[in-house]
């Protein structure tokens, strides 16, 4: 097995570390049927790594939304409206009066609450855009023909830690991983 983080490898963190027996037999199953699945779909597997309770689930692409719902309060409609506008030049009052007038005051100001809420709350790094690239790195690879899964090892509770995506393909050392020896 080789991992990697994002597009970089990385050799500071061990993903696969402290797998069970059947986790790591589990884990070769998850690699054998991406590489049988030769196409991109939704239901290709993502795996959730729980180091606090010792787990290692397997899901479909298509759950990940609902098991690991992204942060996407900052990318409320209102607000990235108003951020195109500051962008442009306009300054903040006329920018908030022109989000008011085309989206409403109280949906601006719940928009603008959730997301200084949401600045109290943290979210593990885990945003609407960490989730769309982390399906758009599936697919391209997918679709090249790279035999690889996206591991997700979730930040510990009440951490500032952030979640990390390693991604997992197969090596020429994946029987020596599967028996223990990495």
């Amino acid at each position: 097995m080789r991992t990697s983080r994002g597009d970089q490898l990385t050799s500071n963190f061990q993903p696969l570390a402290d797998l069970t027996a059947t986790q790591r037999l589990g884990l070769h199953d998850v690699l054998r049927d991406v590489k049988n699945s030769k196409v991109w779909s939704w239901e290709l597997p993502v795996l959730l790594r729980d180091r606090c309770w010792l787990r290692l689930d397997r899901i479909e692409l298509s759950q990940l939304m609902k098991e690991l719902p992204p942060e996407r309060r900052g990318e409320a409609p209102e607000l990235v409206h108003y951020r195109l506008l500051i962008e442009k030049g306009f300054e903040p009052l006329v920018a908030q009066q022109a989000c008011w007038h085309e989206f409403g005051m109280e949906d601006c100001q719940r928009a603008l609450n959730a997301y200084w809420q949401s600045q109290e709350q943290t979210d593990h790094g885990w945003t609407g855009g960490r989730y769309r690239q982390l399906v758009s790195l599936y697919r391209n690879r997918i679709e090249r023909g790279m035999a690889t899964v996206p591991m997700l090892v979730l930040a510990r509770r009440e951490s500032t830690e952030q979640h990390q995506i390693h991604w997992i393909t197969e090596t020429t050392g994946v029987n020596d991983w599967l028996l223990g020896n990495p």
